[in-house]
This record gives C-alpha cells, sequence and structure tokens, in this order.
C-alpha cells in the first residue's frame, strides 16, 4: 500500500447527489484494514453472532459444522494472504469483517471470463452496528477497488436458500446470473454488480486510518 497526496474531502451526513440527509448513524471513525492474526477470536465471534441471527431469521446459512477449527484455518489463511479486511470502530473493536478470494470454479465458467471480476466473500457485519449501513459502504469499497484494478464486475456467491440476502444484494444493485447446485456445496447463489456501481458515493469508508487523522496528514491509501 502506498500513500499519494490528495485533497481531503470532509465526510457529510448529506449525499451529494440528492442533497438529502443519509439515515446511518455512523461516524468518521470507522475504518478498513487489513486483518491480522489477533483479530481471528474476533472475527469467530461475528460468525457465531452471525450464525445465531440467521437462525433467528428462519435461514439454515451456516448451520454446517463449520464454526471450530476449520473456519479459523481458513481466516488464518486469508490473512496470511492479505485477502481478509476489518472494519474498526473508534474504540478498537471490531465491527465487520469481509474477504476477496480467488475465483471459485465450483462455481464461475470460462465463459464468464473471471479474470474479469473480484470476488467478495465472508462479508459479516456485527449486529452492534446494525443501522450504520456498513455492508453497503464495504461493498462499495470493494467496488471501488476492482475499477482501480481495471475490473468489470464484483462478484458473490450466496446461500442457495436465503432469498432475503438475495433482496439485499439486488437492492444493491447487484444481477442474479444463475444459481449453482453442486452436491457438495450449500452456497450457489450467483450475482455480480457493475465496478463503477456505487451505493453509497458520500460515505466512503477509509483505509488504513481514521479519516479525521488522514485529513490531518493530507493522504489518502491506494492498494497496489
Amino acid at each position: 500500500m502506498t500513500w499519494t497526496a490528495s485533497r481531503c474531502v470532509a465526510w457529510s451526513p448529506f449525499f451529494p447527489e440528492t442533497g438529502t440527509r443519509s439515515s446511518m448513524k455512523s461516524t468518521p471513525t470507522e475504518f478498513l484494514r487489513p486483518a491480522r492474526a489477533e483479530d481471528v477470536p474476533a472475527l469467530m465471534a461475528l460468525r457465531t453472532e452471525a450464525e445465531s441471527w440467521l437462525g433467528s431469521k428462519g435461514t439454515d446459512q451456516w448451520s454446517d459444522p463449520e464454526t471450530g477449527a476449520k473456519a479459523m484455518a481458513k481466516w488464518r489463511a486469508s490473512i496470511d494472504e492479505g485477502r481478509a479486511w476489518v472494519v474498526e470502530g473508534g474504540t478498537g473493536a471490531i465491527l465487520a469483517t469481509v474477504s476477496r478470494g480467488p475465483v471459485d470454479r465450483d462455481f464461475w465458467r470460462d465463459v464468464d471470463h473471471p479474470e474479469s471480476a473480484l470476488y467478495l466473500y465472508k462479508l459479516i457485519v456485527s449486529r452492534s452496528a446494525a443501522g450504520r449501513r456498513l455492508g453497503e459502504r464495504i461493498v462499495d469499497w470493494t467496488s471501488r477497488l476492482a475499477a482501480m484494478e481495471g475490473r468489470d464486475w464484483v462478484r458473490i456467491d450466496t446461500w442457495r436458500t436465503n432469498a432475503g440476502l438475495h433482496s439485499y444484494y439486488e437492492r444493491l444493485g447487484f444481477a442474479h446470473v444463475r444459481t449453482e447446485a453442486p452436491a457438495h456445496r450449500l452456497s450457489g447463489w450467483l450475482a455480480q454488480r457493475p465496478a463503477h456501481v456505487l451505493s453509497l458515493p458520500g460515505a466512503l469508508l477509509t483505509v488504513g486510518q481514521p479519516a479525521s487523522n488522514r485529513c490531518q496528514q493530507g493522504a489518502v491509501p491506494s492498494p497496489r
């Protein structure tokens, strides 16, 4: 990651394209950073909380036994490879996580031009951050990253039976591509959104440090 000088734009509770006030409760102290090995317990706590919440909504997502050593091993590998990120709040608490990963060949084919997309995985937001629209802002960050890399799409695969999650992503501008159902997988609802699309362009997450500190330094991070 390198730093380049830039004019700092102050955070605003208004959407610039409409002039209307955002309903978010978030503050400019939230920021993205690469996940670290010591974050694994907090990441597992996020997943356990998400499992319980999903169960209360009547979906069987993540009801599989992948909540112990196997899940931890996967997260450690993602961290070691620089693919896992967290959103940290002003108090240092981890509010959300997201990972990017290689194309999943159980789902995406050569005809999909796999190299044309960034693949988003493991997006989880703490229930304590509900109402801050962190999920949308994280997806926007992946869209910006995809565009910087010259990619056309952000792609996801989600639990096939979680209709509520499908609707959520469709509201963010994702289009259903198709549903794959390999016998050994429970995910497979495939969708994509053009990399240039942003849901909340007036509330972009900063990377590496809070926006207020960045303004003082007059720099913005540019991943390379």
